[in-house]
Formats: C-alpha cells, structure tokens, sequence
C-alpha cells in the first residue's frame, strides 16, 4: 500500500545550489535512517557525492546550452514512497523504488534511492538529477506526474503482490472525477450524437436535421464531415470507426447495417479502504457512497472473473503470472531493442568520424615527434575525434567494422519491430492491470490474509 509524492527542489534564497544539493541528498542518505547506508543505491552516480556529480551535470549544461541557473529553476526532484507497516521488506522497498525512478526518468537521468527504517512505516526517499546524463536538456515536469508517479506505483506493488490504495486527487467534482475517469473523447462524442440522430429518421435529411438540432455543424463536399458543439475542427466520417463512414451510416438508416450497443464488460477498479479513507475524507455522506462504490465493484469483479473462467483462486493466480510475465517479456525486448538502436546510433556517429579523420591521423603518426607537435596544433579536433572513435572501437572489441548500410537496416528493422510491439505491450499492460486489480478485490472480498491465501491455493491444486 504505497503512497508518493513528487516535491521539486528549488534553490531558494539564501543558499547556493551545492547547499540545496546537500543538503536534501545529506538528510535522505543519513547511515542511521539506511542500516548504514546499506539501503542506499544508485544510478549513473556515486552515492557518496551524488550532490557534487548533479552540480557538475549543472555546470555542464550552463556550458552547453548557455543557460544559466536562477533562483527559482529546479534543480533536482524528490519522491517520497511511503508502505503499509509490515507488509514489505526494506530490500523489496529500496527494489521498487529503484524501478519507479528508472521507469519515470526513463533511464535518463542519474538517481540516488535511500529507504528508511527509522519509523514504524517504511519508506524510500528518491532524489533524482533534473538534468539529463548528456547534460543537453532538463526534465519535463509535465502536467499530471503526479498521477502518473502514483500509476508506476500501483503497478510496481502489484507485481510485487502489495496492496494499493487510491490516491485521488480532491476536487469540487463527483466522486467519480475523483477517481480519476477519463471523460470521452470528441470522437466518442461525436459516434454518441451519430447514434443517438440515428435512431428514430426515417432519412439522410432527417439524420442530418437531426444533428444540426443537436447543435453539430455539418460540412457536406467530397467528404462528409462534422464539428460538435465546442469542438475546434471538423471530424471526417472516414476518420472514424468502420459503422461511421457516409455508406455505413446511409446502411443504418436503410436498417441494412445493424450496430449492436458496445457493451463491454468495464474493469474493476479497487477496492476503497473505507476506514482509512474516513481519516482522509470530511464529507458524511463519503462513507455511504463508498459503500455502495464498493458493492458495485465487487459486482464488478465477479463479473469480471465469470467472463474469463476465473473461479478458482489458483487460476485468478495463475492467469496473473502469466499476464504479469507476458508484460514483462514486451517490455524486455523493446527495452533490449531501443538499447541496441541508441547503441547503433553511437556506433554510427564513430563510424563517420574515423572515417572522416582516419587520414589526418595516419599522417600525424607517421611524423617524427619533432614535427608531431605543430601538427598536433593544426589538427587537434580531428585526432581528438579519430583517437576516442578508436577507443570506442577497442571498446566493443571490433576488429572490423561494420557497413553503415547494415547498421542502418539493422536499425531500421528494430525500430519496425518496436512498432509492432508497442500495441501488443499496452494490451499486455491493460490485460495485467486489470487480473491483478480483480486479485486483490478478491482478496479483500473473501478477507484472505497472505498464508491464507497459499492455503487456498494449496487446496485448489490438490
């Protein structure tokens, strides 16, 4: 049951940034809140002076880009992910928290992740470097990371088999914007105004006048198109799905095509501790709504798990590795893929490098050290730039290079397959959320604690 928070460090008045650095990476490292520092690990950093390398990343980055640092420019993030007393290993904690940072920098960005002990809650401070590792460019604290922190979260405890909560965010909404739905799309609204204008004309004028007292506006030319009311641009019929083109929707009102209602059962969302919520909430009608929140979930989640022959604990189990090992094996081989084409990349901009100066540097070795040195001074960046392309070469231990046209199929031909790829891992992502979201409805239904549990399981499989 994680819960985080993302605060940027500013530099504030009064102190410089090596102060604001220390001093937030000297309180989160502190040896008797980390057993010792044995709960501090790190990313593309030292822990011991990760505040001196995140200062030198900065001085880099006013040297590249010319921008200097201000006083109200964030200098670095701190996230907080705090666990239910009892229920996860300091280990498992420092792990997860580890897999949050690299997953929301994206590998991007150095990181120190230092859990603590001290306090009857564990929970794992992150601090992370707002300039990326090339020293170019600064993380994007965009709209929503918040949210989408919390989501990494909930998915990290899930596939540790934690519990979670929900976080939402208060609003002066319904209880629903609360938990986060998402409202429809203009296009989902658009294919609703469709339908509803398609159920009671009798014509193609009629369906239009239809719409037009709805408050569409309608452009008839070479294609038929519609704006709603609010909307910013006109939506082709042609752009939308296959019962929505100009023939498929002259077929409906002939009663020659017949669109069924999309019924899709809807995924379970998690269950509300309700107790907990109640120190949280002030409303005194929240207990009853999240009641009744509650009994309609389960429903849900019953539902759910007679759709998809998921009676028995140890299948709901089963169906959840799978799904969560499914995920993960996406996810490798598009990590292991974009890895091989950012390794390409380099290879490539060596390659045109030495063979840009190879010959520049075959001369200056073949001088006399007499005369080496006035070379040197005439040609510094092409032998600078031939010696590091070898040391790159020496590296990887490359007797020959490769062609640049291979490299580039190669390229090619993994950024394709990442392409095909991407749909199949969301689906995966979707299909995991949604089993390890009705596993832990079901444990919470049937009251199950963790040895109870592979009790349960333990029968079924007898």
């Amino acid at each position: 049951m994680a819960t985080t928070r993302l605060m940027p460090l500013h530099v504030g008045k009064g102190r410089t940034v090596a102060e604001a650095l220390g001093r937030t990476t000297g309180y989160v490292k502190n040896p008797e809140k980390t057993e010792g520092s044995e709960l501090v690990t790190a990313y593309q950093c030292n822990p011991a002076i990760a505040d001196q390398e995140f200062l030198f990343s900065k001085r880099q980055y006013a040297t590249i880009t010319g921008r200097s640092q201000k006083e109200h420019d964030v200098i670095a993030y701190h996230l907080r992910q705090s666990f239910k007393p009892g229920e996860i290993t300091p280990e498992l904690a420092n792990k997860i928290g580890y897999d949050l940072a690299m997953s929301l920098t994206k590998g991007e960005h150095a990181f120190i992740v230092c859990t603590h002990v001290d306090k009857e809650h564990i929970h794992s401070h992150i601090v992370f470097n707002s300039t990326d590792l090339d020293c170019t460019r600064k993380f994007n604290n965009f709209w929503g990371s918040s949210f989408a922190v919390r989501k990494i979260s909930d998915i990290l405890c899930l596939e540790n088999g934690l519990s979670v909560i929900e976080n939402p965010k208060p609003s002066r909404g319904s209880y629903g914007s609360w938990l986060g739905e998402k409202p429809p799309t203009v296009r989902k609204k658009l294919e609703r105004m469709i339908d509803d204008a398609l159920t009671n004309c009798k014509d193609f004028d009629s369906f239009l006048a239809a719409l037009k007292a709805a408050g569409v506006e309608v452009k008839r030319g070479k294609h038929l198109a519609f704006k709603i009311p609010g909307g910013k641009k006109f939506i082709r019929c042609s752009s939308l799905g296959e019962d929505y083109t100009e023939n498929a929707i002259l077929e409906r009102i002939d009663r020659k095509r017949v669109v069924a209602p999309k019924q899709k059962q809807a995924a379970p969302n998690l269950l509300i501790d309700i107790q907990a919520k109640l120190q949280q909430a002030h409303s005194p009608g929240f207990e009853r709504w999240a009641s009744v929140f509650n009994l309609k979930e389960m429903a849900k989640t019953l539902n759910f798990l007679q759709e998809h022959g998921l009676m028995a604990y140890a299948d709901l189990e089963s169906a959840c590795d799978a799904a969560a090992q499914k995920y993960r094996d996406l996810a490798e081989r598009t990590k292991a893929n974009s890895a091989r084409m950012e390794e390409i990349s380099v290879l490539q901009k060596h390659i045109g490098a030495y063979s840009k100066t190879r010959e520049i540097y075959a001369q200056y070795r073949r001088l006399p050290p007499k005369k080496q040195e006035e070379f040197y001074a005439e040609h510094t960046s092409a032998i600078i730039s031939c010696e590091a392309a070898k040391r790159f070469f020496d590296g990887l231990g490359l007797k020959k290079l490769p062609s640049v046209q291979s490299l580039k199929q190669e390229y090619a031909s993994l950024l394709a397959e990442n392409k095909k790829l991407y749909p199949d891992q969301k689906k995966a992502k979707a299909e995991m959320m949604e089993l390890l979201t009705a596993r832990h409805n079901t444990s919470r239904i049937l009251g199950l604690t963790e040895e109870e549990k592979r009790r349960e399981q333990h029968q079924e499989e007898r």
